[in-house]
């Protein structure tokens, strides 16, 4: 029973948030060692504070070498990193994502996202709603919360024959970029919404097209990159953003698919995405059948070195 109640805890991961939200490794790290210092500094309450402190030292993070005096371990200077900074500060993108997590209950009985219940819009308008937050996440999907992505997969064929790729909800571009530096041959069109795209570095290699990619897209491409994209959607949204994809690349182009799709059987852990916007990985059987109801046919579907891949063409 100890062993279950340890595992519900909620004390640790928002003391956690708190101390992210607050700065408090950063004010420890510039000087501030005692809790009225770092109080002062972080415009917190002292006493509150130190009981914070106190239970995560004794969780193992930060040190309390005397009585209310703090220092920085190993742990604790892990909270400095700007990836955990943006997916744990309460006053941004990790106080959405934290707060969702409270409409697991409604989520699991109805299998749709609540998050509107928690932040008034769905999760995608709540974005464009907020801008500070909508870079926030551009940055946490992009190489602050991932590294930089591989561009080294393999595509029926080889890449010779391809000349022109659209990375279809690409982000500031970041993917696009190394692919293109990878491949030298290669142009390529970053699609995203107007406001992402306008952090992007467009050259005369890479152009781009702010836009939804629920509206039609640039034609004529030889291939059409989805990227950690349709594991953002619901089925439906999937199947329309497949449709759009297959629509502009016509009887020529292809469509490849990396990081959404998973082998057959393979086990799913519940993600952030499905709590916040009703996302689903799925496996190459459940694949087939939206690429089939957009007009696809899978080519081929495998691990590669850096991801699963999966490749598609129009149906003829």
């Amino acid at each position: 029973m100890a062993d279950l109640w340890e595992l519900a805890d909620l004390c640790t991961p928002w003391c956690i948030h708190v101390v992210v939200t607050l700065r408090v490794a950063e004010h420890i790290e510039a000087g501030k060692s005692t809790i009225a210092e770092i109080a002062e500094a972080a415009q917190g309450d002292a006493w509150v504070l130190h009981r914070v402190m106190q239970h995560l030292v004794n969780k193992g993070v930060f040190e309390e070498p005397e009585e209310g005096r703090f220092a920085l371990n190993d742990a604790a200077r892990g909270l400095t990193d700007p990836a955990l900074r943006i997916g744990l500060d309460l006053d941004g993108f990790g106080g959405r994502m934290a707060h969702a997590w409270g409409t697991m209950l409604k989520y699991t009985r109805t299998g749709e996202p609540a998050y509107r219940d928690v932040f008034g819009l769905p999760f995608w308008e709540d974005l464009d709603a907020h801008p500070v937050i909508a870079a926030q996440f551009d940055d946490l999907i992009g190489a602050i919360g991932h590294g930089v992505p591989d561009p080294a997969f393999d595509v029926i064929g080889g890449w010779e024959d391809v000349r022109w790729v659209v990375d279809v909800g690409g982000g500031t571009g970041l993917m696009l970029k190394q692919l293109l530096k990878f491949r030298p041959h290669l142009r390529g069109t970053l699609v995203d919404l107007p406001r992402t795209v306008a952090r992007a570095e467009a050259s005369d290699r890479l152009s781009v097209s702010g836009q939804s990619f629920f509206d039609p897209l640039p034609a004529g491409a030889d291939l059409y990159l989805l990227r950690g994209i349709l594991n953002d959607w619901g089925d439906r949204e999937s199947v329309a953003i497949l449709q759009r994809c297959a629509d502009a690349a016509g009887d020529r182009g292809r469509v490849v698919v990396l990081k959404s799709v998973g082998p057959d059987g393979a086990k799913r852990p519940l993600t952030i995405e499905m709590v916040l916007c009703g996302g689903k990985h799925r496996t190459v059987s459940e694949f087939r059948e939206l690429a089939q109801r957009a007009g696809l046919s899978v080519l081929h579907a495998g691990r590669q070195k850096s991801c699963f891949v999966v490749e598609c063409r129009r149906n003829s």
